[in-house]
């Protein structure tokens, strides 16, 4: 994930792609959109880092795993937060269901997957901070 960049609370910062077939959705992204992809170790996985010319754009992974039985592939939104353990807090107050509890990335952040009261999936992430 980006973090050279300075975030902004409430801002949409990373968007992530989750398939069954990664070269698949390589082939077909880089021949529509001219995407290329960065093979980047992550632990238990290969991360794909989406590259748009020189900008990084977004990541992919391939869904292996009992959590993932059942999921179509699809595209997480990820939303800067200030601090995601009191943001949701607020957010379970106000109705929402966790998903995934928070945790940790080394060098990315501390992120956690929600449902809103509506039901849509988000991400939210408190950014590691850019080191200058």
């Amino acid at each position: 994930m980006a973090n050279e960049q300075a975030f902004i609370h409430g801002a949409v910062c990373w968007s992530e792609l989750a398939v069954r077939d990664v070269e698949r959705a390589q082939k077909f992204y880089a021949e529509t959109l001219g995407w290329a992809f960065d093979e980047m170790a992550a632990p238990d996985m290969t991360y794909w880092i989406i590259r748009s010319g020189e900008a990084r754009v977004g990541g992919m992974f391939e869904m292996k795993g009992a959590q993932f039985e059942g999921a179509p592939e699809h595209w997480l939104t990820y939303i800067a937060v200030d601090d995601i353990d009191a943001r949701l807090k607020k957010a379970v107050e106000a109705g929402a269901k966790i998903c995934k509890e928070a945790f940790d990335i080394p060098g990315v952040g501390r992120m956690a997957v929600l449902a809103e009261p509506g039901g849509a999936v988000v991400a939210w992430m408190t950014p590691k901070p850019a080191q200058a």
